[in-house]
């Protein structure tokens, strides 16, 4: 998605970019919303929390309280300093194993439901 809006921008050099930033966050925002909510509402949570990099977003993170006020349930926000992207998370402990283990062969494969306790 960020991508297509990077290429609209470079194929129309003369719209205006903070509009279509602008844009773009109100719709991702919505979207966000919406479907917490609707989560929220399915499952009968009475709490929520926001997390990832995306929990850092000031527009979401306000949008997010609000929903749940309406919606009658708790929200809960991390510090933006524990709003981290999940891929820093995996360098940041791909760089202590290479401290402690070396380098493994580029033979290794992917395990996307591999444990981070069995490889820490």
């Amino acid at each position: 998605l960020k991508t297509s809006v990077m290429n609209y921008v470079r194929k129309h050099p003369d719209v205006d970019t903070a509009d279509v930033a602008a844009s773009f966050q109100a719709a991702v925002v919505d979207v966000l919303i919406s479907k917490a909510r609707r989560a929220a509402n399915q499952v009968g949570a009475t709490a929520l929390a926001l997390g990832g990099g995306v929990a850092a977003n000031s527009q979401l993170r306000s949008e997010f309280m609000a929903a749940c006020e309406q919606e009658g349930i708790r929200g809960f926000l991390p510090s933006r300093a524990m709003c981290t992207d999940n891929a820093a998370m995996i360098a940041s402990v791909a760089w202590h194993r290479l401290g402690s283990d070396g380098p493994t062969s580029l033979e290794v494969g992917a395990d996307p439901t591999l444990r981070l306790s069995l490889i820490a």
